[in-house]
């Protein structure tokens, strides 16, 4: 069981590489910075070379008498030792076996199920045991396992090998099926389509998230337009003299009041009204 975190007392690994000052034997046997040979030479006369190159002095072989050094840059050195490292564990297929047991009398249906299990676990590029159990009498026919586990290889024979023939251990018999070279290969097709299929997203992404520079040099040539043509209409205007127009007269502006009163029309004789008597 893995101690917790909280709980873990010792000290962080240190890197165990011996650099510059860290070498203290009194002589080594120094490799320059381009791989040629310099000789058995004092330890401080191989600190100062390196540092007249502003390189470190790394220890490769410390084992050897003298021990080794090597110029070079050691934090460069770290980081593609890494990535090496990284690449081999992004190659590496990680296989996991798997375990399905049967019993010699297995009824046809289970039979069926475990080998749709065992169907499944192959495809996914995991490899099988299969175990046959024998109960009581049962291990006195031995035959009859052998056969269960040759029918089971034959009807699979498609998707899988036989990594360890049927083999008695006790009570119980054991086989190893591996997946074969077809769904292996198969397995790293897809893996590679879906690489592409991300390295397409990611490319797609880049695109949309990138401005628009025709877009942009499109709009300021049609603003430089614009701001042109407003220029050359006030140019003409004040070459001309001619002044702006005024706005007319609002409709709500107030009406001017009569200067006279318009006299009343005085009363005629024939329009006088006779009088009563």
């Amino acid at each position: 069981m893995p101690v917790p975190r909280r709980f873990d007392r010792r000290l962080p690994e240190r890197d165990q590489t011996r650099i510059n000052d860290r070498i203290r034997v009194p002589e080594v046997r120094l490799v320059g910075e381009d791989g040629k040979q310099i000789g058995v030479i004092k330890t401080a006369e191989a600190l100062k070379y390196a540092q007249e190159r502003d390189l470190d002095l790394v220890e490769v072989a410390p084992d050897a008498r003298p021990p080794v050094c090597r110029v070079l840059d050691y934090s460069k050195y770290k980081y593609e030792q890494a990535q090496k490292q990284k690449a081999a564990r992004k190659h590496q297929q990680q296989i996991t076996i798997r375990e399905i047991k049967f019993r010699p009398k297995i009824a046809q249906n289970d039979y069926d199920t475990k080998k749709g299990h065992v169907t499944r676990f192959l495809t996914g590029k995991d490899k099988v045991k299969i175990t046959i159990m024998f109960r009581g009498r049962e291990v006195t026919h031995p035959e009859r396992g052998a056969a269960l586990l040759e029918k089971l290889a034959g009807e699979l024979a498609e998707i899988a090998v036989v990594e360890q023939t049927p083999l008695q251990d006790g009570r119980n018999m054991t086989m190893m099926l591996a997946p074969s070279k077809a769904i292996l290969a198969a397995g790293e097709e897809h893996a590679e389509a879906d690489g592409k299929v991300a390295k397409k997203h990611a490319r797609d992404s880049e695109s949309q998230d990138a401005p628009d520079d025709d877009g942009a040099e499109n709009l300021a040539e049609a603003e430089a337009e614009v701001e042109t043509a407003d220029e050359a209409q006030t140019e003409s205007q004040e070459s001309d003299g001619s002044a702006a127009p005024e706005p007319e007269a609002s409709a709500s502006a107030p009406e001017p009041e009569a200067s006279a009163a318009a006299p009343e029309p005085e009363a005629s004789a024939g329009d006088a009204e006779p009088s009563t008597v």
